[in-house]
This record gives structure tokens, C-alpha cells and sequence, in this order.
């Protein structure tokens, strides 16, 4: 198995992707092989300068990054030699097996619909998130930002996607999937929850527990929370803040410490031909060495086939 880490893009790249890459190899199994893509003479250099070995990774050589502020399809058109470029057409390839990149996120999303694309059947692929637990456990939800608005058949699928995801990497048989609302109550909510309510009550994709408050987020009613990708956002960005508070006053709590985004390293995006993670431009080292630990068992879990048998 090989795992693709861009090194280029992020706000602190080549240094905190180096740094995660020689923690994870230390902890993969011999099979996996981490691709470093990006300027293989500095990270050659700097690996051998941290101690490290520079014979356990491959390289694909380039210097020409996607810069953040740059228009994705252009920047992908007009440079197809990036780090970002060249990671899928590697994955397309089956060169990797997955693809890894904390640069320009609307460049990896427009490079994963229109290089793996999407997989038949799928309206609209989804990024989702780890979402902690208060019983200890773990949570997923999506979409978290690709999709501001959806239709009730989106999330109908995002509930398919999420159930899958669930299973498969985080272990859990028979995931309970609730949606995202404002009340417990199917006619609650807006139209579009409303209808999507009426999808999913007698679904035998998954298992729907009907509509979760705010309230139910961290509790163990749901295993996969489902919402548009507005929501979603919402939702991430809050718990992000949160966290943010509780370390600027010195506090320390076994869950809320769980909501560092460092220990689940990158979000998944689903529904499409591959196995696509995007990182936070201001990742650690910490959160890319879990990027690739995630990477390996989303690979091992086979998702993208998966899918297919559902949908196909």
C-alpha cells in the first residue's frame, strides 16, 4: 500500500509534513509506504537532518505548489505539475492508493471530482468529521463544508456514506443515524429537513433513529450525524472555538482534550473513485502523522468499493 502526503502546501509545509511523516512511518506497518510529493532534495536534507532515514519513503519530485489564494480549476489546468497536480494523477494511476494535502482545498476538491471523480450514482460527494463522544466513544458528521445547501436525496445519501464510513474505519456494527435539526419531532425544521425526514424514516440502507438536537451531538444517541454542509461548518467551527477557549484558560478535561483536531489529522471526503484526506492548512506535525495513520485504514477499509456495491 502506498499513501501520498503532499509536502508543499500548508501553512508551515515542508517541516510539519516531514516531521508527521517520520513519526507515522514509525508506526505503519512495513506494507505501507508513505510517497512524499514535493521538493525531494530538501526533504531528502532534512529528513537526514532530523535523524531520520530518508530510504523508508518514495519521492515524487516537484517545486510548483497551488497557492492558497488561487482560483482551484485554473490552478489545476494551468499547473499540472503541482504537488497537488501530480497527487491525482498518481491516485488516478493507482500509483497511491490514497492522497493526502493540507494546501488548496478548493483545488483538492475540484482535483477529486474531476480526476477519480465521483462514484456512479453519488449526487454529491462529502467531507465529514470526528465528532468526540462523551461516553468515550466517536462520532462522524457530514458534510462539513463541501455542500451549503442540499437537497432531501443528498442527504438521504449522506446518511449511506456516513453509515459506511462508520463501519468500516471506525468499527461500529449497525451505525444509528440521526439528522440534524431543531426539534425531535419529523415535522420540525424547513422544508428540505422535512422531506429528507420523510426519505429516511423507512430506509433500509441504515439505520435512522429520526431527527437529533444540538443537544445530542456529543451524547450517544447517534453514531453518523447528518446535515448540510452549512450546518456542518457551523458545527466544526464552534467545537474548534471551543477548544481554542478551553486551552487559552489553561483547562484540561479528558473530552473536551478530544476535540483537538490534531488527533484525527484529516477529514475524508466520500463518494468518490479513491481515498482523498484534506488536512488543515495549520496542521502539526502531530496531526499529520494521524493524517497518515487515518489514511491507511480508510484505505484498508476498501470504501470506495464499498460505495459502489451500494449504489451500483
Amino acid at each position: 500500500m502506498k499513501i501520498g502526503l503532499d509536502i508543499m502546501g500548508g501553512d508551515f509545509a515542508p517541516n510539519n509534513e516531514l516531521d508527521g511523516a517520520i513519526a507515522a512511518a514509525k508506526e505503519l506497518p512495513s506494507h505501507v509506504k508513505i510517497v512524499l510529493i514535493g521538493d525531494s532534495q530538501a526533504a531528502k536534507k532534512y529528513i537526514t537532518d532530523k535523524k531520520g532515514d530518508p530510504s523508508v519513503f518514495e519521492y515524487i519530485h516537484t517545486t510548483e505548489v497551488i497557492q492558497m489564494g488561487e482560483h482551484p480549476t485554473k490552478a489545476l489546468a494551468q499547473k499540472p505539475n503541482s504537488s497537488i497536480g501530480l497527487g491525482f494523477k498518481l491516485l488516478k494511476e493507482d500509483a497511491i492508493q490514497s492522497f493526502t494535502s493540507a494546501g488548496n482545498t478548493g483545488a483538492m476538491l475540484v482535483g477529486a471530482m474531476f480526476s477519480v471523480k465521483a462514484i456512479p450514482g453519488v449526487i454529491r460527494p462529502s467531507i465529514g468529521t470526528a465528532l468526540p463522544k462523551e461516553n468515550g466513544s466517536i462520532g462522524f458528521v457530514l458534510d462539513v463544508g463541501t455542500n451549503a445547501d442540499c437537497k432531501p436525496d443528498v442527504l438521504y445519501q449522506f446518511g449511506i456514506l456516513g453509515s459506511l464510513y462508520v463501519k468500516h474505519v471506525y468499527k461500529i456494527d449497525n451505525p444509528k443515524v440521526g439528522l440534524l435539526n431543531l426539534g425531535e419531532e419529523a415535522e420540525k425544521g424547513n422544508l428540505v429537513a422535512q422531506a429528507a425526514h420523510n426519505l429516511m424514516k423507512d430506509s433500509k440502507d441504515f439505520n435512522f433513529i429520526g431527527n437529533i438536537e444540538g443537544s445530542d451531538l456529543f451524547g450517544d444517541k447517534a453514531d453518523v450525524v447528518v446535515c448540510e454542509g452549512f450546518t456542518g461548518n457551523v458545527v466544526l467551527k464552534a467545537c474548534e472555538a471551543f477548544y481554542s477557549a478551553i486551552k487559552k484558560r489553561k483547562r484540561s478535561d479528558d473530552f473536551f482534550d478530544r476535540f483537538n483536531y490534531e488527533l484525527y489529522g484529516a477529514t475524508p471526503m466520500l463518494g468518490i473513485n479513491s481515498n482523498v484526506l484534506i488536512s488543515h492548512g495549520k496542521s502539526s506535525a502531530l496531526a499529520f502523522k494521524n493524517s497518515m495513520l487515518l489514511a491507511k485504514d480508510i484505505t484498508e477499509a476498501n470504501l470506495p468499493q464499498k460505495i459502489k456495491e451500494i449504489f451500483n
